[in-house]
C-alpha cells in the first residue's frame, strides 16, 4: 500500500510538472482556485525526493483529519510531525545544512519572523483571495488562517465573576485560577503577551508592563507548559480562566464543553498564522503544491467549519463558534517593531515572574 500511495505522488507531481512547462496553469485536485504554479523556479529546477515532511504546532487531531484530506486530494503522501514552534524552529535551524523537513505548517508570523532566513521564497495561488494585511509581503511568509488571542472561561466556575477582559483577570477572586504558558515555549501566550503589552498601553507597549507585572501576581506562581494545557486546564476545571487562541477555546465550545469565548474589549490582535516552505528541502514541488491546497476556498471553508480556524479568505465566513471580526475591538500592533522586541520582552517576562 505504501508503495502504491508513492507511486501516486510521483504520478500526480509528474502532471502537475508537465501542466507548467507547457504554460498551461494546473487547476490542482483540490479545488478550481487550487492552482500550482512555481513562481520563483522552474519546475525542472525542483528536487523530489519522496514523502512530504511537515513540523507543525497544531492539535494532532487537526493534523490527521487534514494530512488525510491532503492526501486523498492531491495523491501526495506526507507525514507530519507535531512539536511545539520554537523547538521546530530550533530544529530547522540545526538541520539548516541537510534539511529533514519540507514544511513548517503554523506557527505566527511574529513568532517564525526572526528566523525567515531558513524559508525559501514562494508566493502561492492564492494571494488575490487573501485580505490585504495577510498577503505575503516578504516573500517567504505565507499566511493560511488568523488566530486572535482571547480568554478562555469555564462557565461552570465563573458564578457571577464578570470577564469581558484583561482587567477583569486583576479580580482578586481569580488568583491562582487563571491558565497561562510560559511565553518563551507557547506561541499563544507570547502572541497574548504582545496583545496585553498594546492593548494595556493604549497602543504603546512599553506603557502595558504596569499590568503585566499585576497579571503575574494574579498567576499565583503558576505558569503552565504549552498552549494546549490552557485550554485543557479551563475545559477539565482546573482552571476558572485561561489566555489562549481562539482556537483552543472555541473547539470546546463546539464539542458542548461548559466553556465561552470573551474578546478583549480592551482590543484584540488577529495574528497571520503561517505556514513555510524550508528553504533547500527535498521536496520543494510537494511543498508549493500543499500552501496552494491549505490556501484554496474549499479547503480554507473545511479548515473553518471542522477545525475553527478563521480564513484569511475574503469570502469564507467565521465559523458558527468564531464572532465576527466586526463586533470585535481590533488593534494591531507593528510586527518589525514586536519581532524585534521578542527576545527583550522574553527576558523582561521571566524577570518579572521570578522575582
Amino acid at each position: 500500500m505504501k508503495k502504491q500511495v508513492i507511486a501516486i505522488s510521483l504520478a500526480a507531481m509528474t502532471a502537475f510538472s508537465l501542466m507548467a512547462c507547457s504554460g498551461q496553469k494546473s487547476e490542482g485536485t483540490a479545488s478550481s482556485d487550487a492552482k500550482v504554479e512555481s513562481k520563483d523556479t522552474k519546475d525542472g529546477d525542483l528536487k523530489e525526493t519522496g514523502k512530504l515532511v511537515i513540523y507543525s504546532p497544531l492539535t494532532e487531531s487537526m493534523i490527521d483529519e487534514m494530512i488525510t484530506k491532503f492526501e486523498e486530494e492531491t495523491g501526495i503522501e506526507a507525514e507530519c510531525l507535531a512539536m511545539g514552534t520554537g523547538d521546530a524552529l530550533k530544529r530547522i535551524e540545526t538541520e539548516a545544512d541537510n534539511p529533514q523537513a519540507d514544511v513548517l505548517w503554523s506557527g505566527t508570523i511574529g513568532t517564525v519572523k526572526n528566523k525567515s532566513e531558513y524559508f525559501a521564497d514562494y508566493k502561492c495561488a492564492n494571494e488575490d483571495a487573501f485580505y490585504d494585511e495577510y498577503k505575503n509581503k516578504e516573500g517567504n511568509l505565507t499566511r493560511f488562517d488568523t488566530i486572535p488571542s482571547v480568554i478562555m472561561v469555564n462557565t461552570d466556575l465563573i458564578g457571577d465573576i464578570k470577564v469581558e477582559g484583561y482587567e477583569d483577570l486583576l479580580n482578586p477572586e481569580l488568583k491562582g485560577k487563571i491558565a497561562f504558558a510560559e511565553p518563551s515555549a507557547s506561541s499563544s501566550s507570547f502572541e497574548h503577551l504582545v496583545n496585553m503589552l498594546y492593548a494595556m498601553g493604549n497602543g504603546d507597549p512599553d506603557k502595558g508592563w504596569d499590568y503585566v507585572e499585576k497579571l503575574v501576581d494574579q498567576l499565583d506562581g503558576k505558569l503552565l507548559g504549552g498552549s494546549s494545557a490552557v485550554y485543557k486546564g479551563v475545559a477539565d476545571g482546573e482552571y476558572t480562566v485561561g489566555l489562549t487562541f481562539e482556537q483552543g477555546a472555541a473547539q470546546y465550545v463546539g464539542a458542548g464543553s461548559p466553556v465561552k469565548v470573551v474578546y478583549m474589549n480592551e482590543g484584540v490582535i488577529f495574528r497571520g498564522d503561517g505556514a513555510y516552505i524550508i528553504k533547500n528541502c527535498a521536496n520543494e514541488r510537494s511543498a508549493q503544491i500543499f500552501l496552494d491546497w491549505l490556501t484554496s476556498k474549499e479547503t480554507q471553508e473545511f479548515m473553518n467549519n471542522t477545525q475553527y480556524r478563521r480564513s484569511i479568505r475574503k469570502d469564507v465566513e467565521a465559523g458558527d463558534a468564531m464572532k465576527p471580526m466586526s463586533e470585535i475591538k481590533v488593534i494591531t500592533d507593528d510586527e518589525t517593531n514586536t519581532a524585534e522586541h521578542k527576545s527583550e520582552w522574553l527576558d523582561k517576562f521571566k524577570e518579572i515572574f521570578t522575582k
